[in-house]
């Protein structure tokens, strides 16, 4: 194994983030320090408005470190220009979000498209791409198929393949079960699993559902912007996911 084998893909060391909130200060991360291994999968859970998704858009060069150190993929982001979190973002990251966030005139297949868009393949090139990825979720009957066409895990399973596109270190999930029955929460959870287990793709899923944790390698937990460390989940039925 390579020393950059051995690196985590995850380090944040003394992370704090203010947000001004009707002229005041809200301290919304307050010294965060995390590590996640190489393969790993992390859930994060906590109350509402504990900082999980502050957190997560940090992770995902979505939102600039205000302070600390934050290491994803041996990228440390602190201080890196616009243009050169953007790329971080294409080449590091994909993004699974409660909403999808997909468009609606386009077709399953073009919305996994998008993410490749950038990357300098050919029309043809990102079409086999896309389908082949759908086709890995399940979904090589639906690539035609517009996002009102399809059912929540669908929509869901789409996104995830669009998440995956560009072969990320990375995954940041936030609350990817949120919107879906029990049976799609069980086949959204057990494919993102299968990104760990198959391709040893990081995860990182923010989540209220304790049942989706549980299938988690540790749990983390936010209070008040504080990371409070890790927590076994005891108890769960892991059957219920919605």
């Amino acid at each position: 194994m390579t020393a950059a084998e051995q690196e985590p893909t995850i380090l944040v060391e003394g992370l704090s983030h203010t947000y001004a909130r009707r002229g005041s200060a809200v301290e919304v991360l307050r010294d965060v320090r995390l590590r996640v291994e190489r393969g790993a999968y992390a859930s994060l859970v906590g109350p509402s408005g504990s900082g999980k998704s502050t957190l997560l858009s940090v992770l995902g060069g979505l939102e600039r470190p205000q302070s600390g150190t934050v290491v994803v993929g041996g990228t440390e982001l602190t201080g890196l220009s616009g243009d050169a979190l953007a790329r971080f973002r294409r080449s590091t990251v994909g993004f699974v979000f409660q909403h999808f966030g997909l468009l609606d005139t386009l077709t399953a297949s073009e919305n996994v498209e998008l993410a490749l868009t950038l990357g300098g393949m050919s029309r043809a090139a990102r079409r086999r791409r896309a389908d082949e990825l759908l086709g890995d979720v399940g979904l090589a009957g639906r690539a035609e198929h517009r996002p009102f066409e399809l059912s929540g895990g669908e929509r869901q399973r789409v996104a995830i393949a669009r998440a995956i596109a560009n072969e990320p270190e990375v995954i940041l999930a936030d609350e990817p079960t949120g919107n879906l029955d029990v049976d799609s929460a069980a086949a959204v959870a057990a494919l993102l699993e299968s990104l760990r287990d198959e391709r040893g793709t990081t995860l990182v899923v923010v989540t209220h559902n304790p049942a989706l944790a549980a299938l988690a390698d540790f749990h983390l937990r936010l209070v008040d912007g504080q990371l409070v460390g890790a927590t076994a989940l005891e108890g769960v039925d892991r059957d219920r996911l919605a």
